[in-house]
């Protein structure tokens, strides 16, 4: 009969409910705006809510740590057996995948969240078997526990590994913090296949500069570059130019990159004796049965010298356990040609090589077995930059070794942030210019003198929080980089992007400056109060009495301390908070607004609360009035949400990003809108915390929410008040 049928034989639960993708809101409806970027790592999925690592770490028994992982490295183990006896090689690799994956252009990617324990990173072709050595490592982790994180572990790994094998290592540094949650909202690419054509990615792959921002790696599933040429096509030459690019994308310039080659293969070998095809699945596709485990190989009966990860077979040096000058030796002391792997992938091996050259087999110490080339590596003998680099290098073997001790530290501590946030008796305390280096300021003045001058020099309330506003906007928490600490928008690039309005910008900073130096202040410190006083005087003018928390004690960056260069990736080209965008781009001003919160490390109810008073404030670029639902401008009222959700309007598109908000009854247009504006009240979840807002019980809530969100912005970068 139909209706319910209540037999024992079917299932009680929808199948694949939790396993498989589902009809969830954005698979019905692609176009909807979609916040759970801002919210992916909520304390429901953290484990150790409220837990305070950073405290945690400074506990650590650093030398019985040091003392256990070294042991380790010798401790082969018969389920995956070590090359050579020692996995220093293998933890080399995980830690360089681990903080490869960073990324200048929006600081995303990276090791210091550990976020290679989940996919898309723990399941990507270039990291095969990489589950292998976190695994390895769970015996530290589980006996030094919460004193260390995952990826603090990762990272001290590979310099460990280098360290134990003959370098000295630059330095090292704790305070990682793991995350609990895939960052299944960064944008790795659009490609839907692992290792797609590199020319999805780019506008013209024979220009490697037109790849698509943000990304840095050439395909999907990789780190950096093809090792077996552009599109798996062996080409040196084309080869280097696509390793120039990925490497100026993850902050490193063409020294840094060469020594980062050479040392990264001085060390283990590539594995490819067997057949690709054969591996199981990755983890994330594995069966239950796996625990975890990918890439299963059927054939690799217990050997370290048969495994499949790359496809590519062989060391790169005569003594891969051991750092030395090696790599220079064979590369520049052989002819090379191409050759096969066992796996079938493209290699480069020497001609007529001596057996005393050639490295003994991972497993047999009895059988020599032929050093390998990619077409990366020989990249750095034929292009002319490369090769005179290297020649460099050969020249001056100590020097080689510092170069690549700090592009190692660079490398895994790029993402870290300042050298104030370092942590444990390796930390080393010369400054780097990559670091954003900015000096202690004073605290000892009077704020109150202060900000009685502020409001008495003349400056408009949105002068005086726009300023403030663009001074700390540049901080994003992916990499800790930008913010208002260093006042570094009076420096250039910053004092002449566009988004910051250089004549505006200019102006204020001719009064405020003086004003910092009677009093023996940073003009980096007066930016943020002279924000601070407009937000007060704002909210006086709402009918609210409220003092803005402030914390003296920022400094001031000189020009000598600021790498222009790397500063340019964090110029602005839209700012919705302040109703800009730079030009009219594929992704929607609604979309980028939501990437710029993310990034610092806003949730929606803060972004929101941000739009509504900077609108309400009149803080818009350039003066702009789109947004300004209000006639009172300048007071910190509800206005934006009251009059956004007033039935009494309707709403009328006038270009691409235009609308005007008209009287229903007569038509006439009282306001005019963009798309960041009127998403408040078209998502059906900014519309929930806009109609929190518009109440008529919330203009204190309102006035309160916003200076907690706005102290926020402004105190993002000041890790010395943690």
């Amino acid at each position: 009969m139909d209706g319910l049928d209540t037999g024992m034989g079917k299932c009680p639960v929808m199948h694949g409910s939790n396993t498989m993708e589902k009809a969830a809101v954005t698979a019905w409806w692609p176009n909807t705006l979609n916040l759970d970027i801002l919210h992916q790592h909520d304390t429901k999925s953290n484990p150790l809510a409220g837990f305070n690592y950073r405290a945690a770490v400074r506990s650590l028994d650093v030398a019985a740590l040091r003392a256990d992982m070294k042991a380790l490295f010798r401790d082969s183990q018969s389920w995956w057996p070590a090359d050579w006896g020692h996995y220093g090689g293998l933890m080399i690799r995980l830690a360089w995948h681990a903080a490869g994956s960073y990324r200048l252009a929006d600081g995303r990617g990276g090791g210091g969240t550990g976020n290679i324990r989940f996919a898309p990173l723990n399941s990507w072709p270039d990291n095969t078997s990489l589950d292998k050595a976190r695994r390895l490592l769970w015996p530290l982790k589980k006996k030094y526990g919460n004193k260390i994180s995952w990826a603090d572990l990762i990272i001290l790994s590979g310099t460990l590994a280098y360290e134990d094998m003959g370098l000295k290592i630059f330095g090292f540094s704790f305070g990682r913090e793991d995350i609990w949650h895939p960052e299944k909202d960064v944008y790795w690419g659009a490609e839907k296949e692992w290792l797609a054509p590199s020319d999805t990615r780019y506008e013209d792959v024979s220009k490697p500069e037109t790849m698509e921002n943000p990304l840095a790696a050439v395909q999907m599933g990789l780190i950096y570059v093809n090792p077996q040429g552009v599109n798996g096509q062996p080409d040196p030459l084309k080869t280097a130019l696509h390793v120039r690019e990925t490497f100026a994308r993850m902050a490193m310039n063409d020294e840094e990159t060469a020594a980062l080659t050479a040392g990264g293969h001085t060390v283990g070998k590539a594995h490819g004796n067997g057949r690709a095809e054969a591996l199981g699945p990755e983890p994330e596709a594995a069966g239950i049965e796996n625990q975890g485990f990918g890439w299963m190989n059927p054939n690799q009966h217990g050997k370290a010298s048969e495994a499949v990860t790359s496809g590519i077979e062989g060391a790169w040096t005569t003594n891969p356990t051991v750092f030395d000058m090696g790599y220079f030796e064979l590369l520049f002391g052989y002819d090379w040609e191409l050759a096969k792997s066992p796996a079938g992938a493209w290699q480069w091996q020497p001609v007529g090589i001596k057996p005393e050259h050639m490295p003994v087999d991972a497993s047999d110490p009895s059988v020599r077995r032929m050093p390998i080339m990619t077409d990366a590596d020989m990249a750095m003998k034929l292009d002319p930059t490369y090769r005179a680099i290297c020649e460099k290098f050969m020249a001056n073997p100590a020097y080689f070794q510092d170069t690549f001790a700090r592009a190692w530290f660079k490398l895994t501590h790029r993402d870290l942030g300042p050298k104030i946030r370092y942590i444990g008796p390796d930390a080393p305390t010369e400054d780097l210019i990559w670091q954003d280096p900015v000096p202690v300021g004073p605290k000892n003045w009077d704020i109150g003198a202060v900000k009685a001058k502020i409001a008495a020099s003349g400056l408009s309330t949105a002068d005086l929080v726009a300023t403030a506003w663009d001074s700390a906007r540049t901080y994003r928490g992916s990499d800790m980089r930008g913010g208002a600490n260093g006042a570094r928008i009076r420096l250039a690039p910053q004092k002449d992007w566009e988004g910051n309005e250089p004549a505006r910008l200019a102006k204020v900073l001719a009064v405020l400056e003086p004003i910092a130096r009677e009093a023996g202040a940073s003009i980096a410190d007066v930016i943020v109060l002279a924000g601070n006083v407009g937000v007060e005087t704002a909210a006086k003018a709402a009918g609210v009495a409220i003092e803005v928390p402030f914390a003296p004690g920022r400094g001031d960056a000189t020009a000598e301390q600021t790498d222009a260069d790397s500063f340019k990736v964090l110029e602005p080209i839209h700012d919705g908070f302040r109703n800009w965008v730079k030009k009219d781009y594929v992704v929607t001003p609604e979309e980028l607004l939501l990437d710029r919160a993310q990034l610092m490390g806003l949730t929606g109810p803060e972004m929101t609360v941000l739009v509504g008073g900077l609108r309400a404030i009149g803080a818009n670029h350039g003066g702009a009035k789109h947004g300004v639902f209000t006639d009172r401008p300048g007071a910190l009222t509800t206005d934006f949400f009251v009059n956004l959700t007033d039935m009494a309007y309707s709403w009328v598109p006038t270009g691409k990003n235009s609308y005007e908000i008209r009287d229903r009854k007569t038509g006439a247009a009282k306001w005019t809108a963009t798309r960041v504006d009127l998403v408040f009240g078209s998502n059906s979840i900014l519309r929930a915390y806009a109609e929190v807002y518009a109440q008529d019980d919330a203009h204190e809530k309102f006035v309160a929410d916003f200076v907690a969100a706005w102290t926020k912005v402004m105190n993002a970068d000041r890790f010395d008040l943690a």
